[in-house]
């Protein structure tokens, strides 16, 4: 029996910005399936523009990404799409429709599936995301965390490879905090989480990256990575005061 492709795969991945701008030079990156990764470095350091090529919303310069063994390409977009949920920081540029339900609803919709599965797969996602009372609410009546958790829902409703998550911490409440953190933990997925706050990273991912003028610096377990204060200084991530990355 072969064993499963890699849910990420980034071989020599290079882009440069029509303004000439190099973004990205060489990266290498796997990610096996049931891992959970944390892509940190400071701002400016690729990490969007890494991002956005898992989906192919940007097509790469130099090299490849593959997702589940499906090259990333125009031929297998829509696939892509499928493969790769992508939660943006602003939930409220996922979520547009009426009532919770309907944007869950959306994706699965527009793969054309029948609507029995696609109210399964609705039911099935807000309980993964604790919001399962919420489905008739309008989006907009809820909570910015609450909201948050939603728009993690309308990704997982379409059964992603992996789940991409920009931020998932920021502008949240310590409750709100806590309750997506008990979400993630429990999803059966493959996840990379972009991320400036260390403390989440340190919860939540076994694994992390830290990604600096378009390379990748390091790479190895969270609690030896953010143990590491030289390189934490060198590329402008600090803990917070009393944290301990050992836990």
């Amino acid at each position: 029996m072969t064993a499963a492709p890699p849910s990420l795969l980034v071989e020599d991945l290079a882009y440069a910005y029509p303004d000439g701008h190099q973004a990205l030079f060489g990266v290498d990156l796997r990610i096996d399936r049931g891992e959970r990764v944390a892509l940190l470095g400071p701002n400016g350091a690729g990490k969007t523009t890494l991002v956005l090529h898992l989906n192919g919303i940007l097509r790469a310069g130099r090299g490849q990404v593959t997702v589940a063994g499906l090259p990333v390409g125009k031929r297998a977009l829509q696939e892509i799409r499928r493969r790769v949920g992508v939660v943006f920081q602003d939930p409220d540029d996922q979520l547009f429709m009426p009532t919770v339900g309907e944007d869950v609803a959306f994706g699965p919709r527009n793969l054309g599936l029948p609507e029995p599965e696609v109210a399964a797969r609705v039911a099935a996602a807000l309980q993964q995301v604790r919001m399962a009372d919420a489905a008739d609410r309008p989006p907009h009546h809820l909570s910015f965390g609450q909201r948050r958790r939603v728009a993690v829902a309308t990704v997982l409703a379409m059964q992603p490879e992996i789940v991409v998550l920009d931020e998932p911490s920021s502008n949240l409440d310590p409750a709100g905090r806590r309750e997506l953190a008990e979400v993630l933990a429990g999803l059966p997925v493959t996840l990379l989480m972009v991320t400036h706050d260390l403390p989440y990273a340190a919860q939540l991912c076994s694994r992390s990256v830290i990604l600096d003028g378009g390379v990748i610096v390091a790479d190895g377990p969270t609690p030896d990575v953010l143990s590491d204060a030289g390189l934490l200084a060198a590329h402008r991530l600090e803990l917070p005061y009393g944290f301990s990355p050992a836990g």
